[in-house]
């Protein structure tokens, strides 16, 4: 694949405090896009779990690495969604590329724990309950996984 497109695989990580309030991050390309830490594999040989640690440091400085204590609370939840990719970011794809997969983790976090955004990717980031987190996000699988929390956080 040419290193210059995005691998169609991802992940979207549902950040949860105990309360099940969970973490938003408002995107800087897109107004009122509000969302989970999301991010593609930067190579195909890259786990889905390597992807979330990643993902989940490079957009809120959060470290949930093997190292971390976070790690134990980094959960798989074993699902995944495929989609369309949005038009307005399939530039990023191989042309023949129109679907992405995406699979889902949740990660609980203490309720004081720091949120460091990449300023070029977000601009904000808020905790809400995680009902009205679902319905705050602009993407459908999002506020899915954010109606799935009762599910895995128990």
């Amino acid at each position: 694949m040419n290193p210059n497109y995005k691998i169609p695989q991802s992940v979207l990580v549902v950040m949860y405090t105990p309360a099940w309030d969970i973490l938003l991050i408002k995107r800087a390309d897109a107004p009122d896009f509000w969302q989970s830490v999301t991010g593609s594999k930067d190579a195909l040989d890259e786990t889905f779990r390597e992807t979330a640690i990643r993902e989940v440091m490079e957009e809120t400085g959060v470290d949930c690495s093997h190292a971390s204590p976070l790690s134990v609370h980094l959960k798989d939840w074993t699902l995944e969604n495929v989609y369309e990719i949005y038009p307005r970011w399939r530039h990023r794809y191989a042309p023949e590329v129109t679907h992405n997969t995406e699979h889902l983790f949740g990660l609980q976090v203490p309720a004081d724990t720091p949120i460091r955004l990449a300023p070029r990717e977000h601009t904000e980031w808020r905790w809400l309950p995680w009902q009205q987190a679902a319905d705050a996000c602009y993407s459908p699988s999002n506020a899915e996984a954010c109606l799935l929390l009762p599910q895995f956080a128990s």
